[in-house]
């Protein structure tokens, strides 16, 4: 049976943790100065290394060559303290770690207590590692309070939280306090490529952004996604559409459809994907994220110009080629009001128990932005006038308009814009409303 991903690519040293410079060069200082504090707060999301990070801090102070006429920051590895905190490695008396979600009352801290008294059985310090901090009950933080507070010589506190809120004051305020971020994926992605190299398996284009977005920035979550993409290779290749259909993500070219159906106007194509969406089993929710998303990043196109590769660093040049050609046809203002409406969708389909009916009105809304008489509705069809993109489109006469002999009067000449305006200019000053005169009294 083999290991998954994330305990056999655990970190070992401060160096190896990826994303997280902002606490592990101030802690690497630290070590190398000698001025390591007696406890320590690591907050952040799940998976992002607090755990880790605590485990590598542990083994560097109890490391054998680590004395203080040698300060280290990196463990040596070989000493019996490093090879037992070592990844798989059995563990050491002097290294306590405990699950705070399970003992968080204030008979576990009266027996911590009792425990912090005793001398370490071998090494220089005995370090205690509470996981899960934030579960310990208030009455609990109250009883270690004074512990935490002055503990012995020989004793380090590190408390790893996802919630550091939850960790009352008095004790937050007595520990140096490293809050931990989401890895972006410029920094994660090529962390996936390389262990993958490394597992000798190969990964399709576009695999690699799929993981990295549903493991929303978490290297645990990304590597469990990854391990199980593996599991699931045939011939050591991962493949895109089947990491699309495992990760209940919508195919690229499904998002192309959309959006070019919805800029050519054709209403038949985008019910047909739609019907689809619903035949071929997807969330119809996901499928509204992925479109919203696909919207995004037509907008940054749209406003960054050439520089939007810099922005949209995970897509194949080939597909940025074909999402330029879509923003430019559909344009910054439709494209704005399109996210708008997807996004408003998105709140309605929570709990909604005909999803796909609300899937349905949304196509119809994106397709009609002459049934939006607000002003984005109104830049949408301006915007759409201007590239020349309304066509021959047939405006039904408003109520009242004169019919039969009245028809026939000749009409008003249209009004000239300004002197002086051309171009995009001049169709809105002809489009501007004139006042009509009062009439006297």
């Amino acid at each position: 049976m083999s290991t998954a991903l994330y305990r056999r690519y655990r970190p070992e040293t401060f160096a190896e943790v990826i994303g997280q410079d902002h606490v592990t060069a101030p802690l690497m200082q630290a070590l190398r100065s000698g001025r390591v504090n007696h406890a320590y707060l690591f907050s952040g999301p799940r998976g992002c290394g607090k755990t880790t990070s605590a485990r590598i801090l542990a083994r560097t102070l109890n490391c054998a060559q680590n004395t203080p006429d040698n300060p280290l920051d990196t463990p040596c590895g070989v000493c019996p303290s490093c090879v037992e905190l070592a990844r798989g490695g059995p563990g050491s008396l002097d290294v306590v770690e405990i699950d705070a979600a399970s003992h968080n009352g204030v008979d576990d801290a009266r027996e911590l207590r009792e425990r912090a008294a005793f001398a370490p059985a071998r090494d220089r310090y005995k370090i205690f590692i509470l996981d899960e901090a934030h579960m310990v009950t208030p009455q609990g933080f109250n009883a270690l309070l004074k512990l935490v507070e002055e503990p012995p010589e020989h004793v380090k506190f590190v408390f790893a939280t996802t919630e550091p809120d939850k960790v009352i004051g008095t004790i937050r305020s007595r520990t140096h306090h490293y809050p931990f971020r989401l890895v972006p994926p410029d920094v994660l992605g090529p962390y996936l490529e390389e262990l993958c190299a490394a597992e000798g398996v190969s990964i399709g284009s576009g695999v690699v952004p799929l993981v990295t977005r549903a493991g929303g920035g978490s290297v645990r979550d990304s590597l469990s996604v990854m391990d199980q993409l593996i599991a699931g290779a045939e011939g050591g290749v991962v493949e895109y559409e089947r990491a699309v259909a495992l990760l209940g993500f919508t195919h690229a070219t499904l998002l192309d459809d959309v959006v070019d159906a919805l800029a050519a106007r054709d209403g038949a194509s985008i019910f047909r994907v739609v019907d689809h969406v619903i035949a071929t089993g997807h969330e119809p929710r996901r499928f509204v994220e992925d479109v919203l998303e696909r919207l995004r990043d037509l907008i940054v196109i749209a406003v960054s110009g050439d520089e939007a590769q810099a922005v949209l660093r995970d897509q194949p040049a080939d597909q940025l080629e074909r999402m330029r050609a879509q923003a430019q046809h559909l344009g910054v203002a439709e494209l704005s009001r399109a996210a708008d409406l997807v996004n408003a969708a998105l709140t309605e389909m929570t709990g909604a128990t005909s999803p796909r009916l609300h899937l349905e009105l949304l196509m119809a809304r994106l397709l009609l932005p002459g049934a939006d008489d607000g002003a984005a509705g109104f830049a949408a069809r301006l915007d759409r006038l201007e590239r020349g993109g309304l066509g021959n489109v047939v405006v039904p006469p408003a109520a009242g308009t004169p019919t039969g002999s009245d028809a026939a009067a000749p009409a008003p000449a249209a009004t000239a814009p300004p002197s002086g305006l051309t171009g995009p200019a001049a169709v809105r000053a002809a489009l501007r409303p004139t006042r009509a005169a009062t009439p006297p009294a």
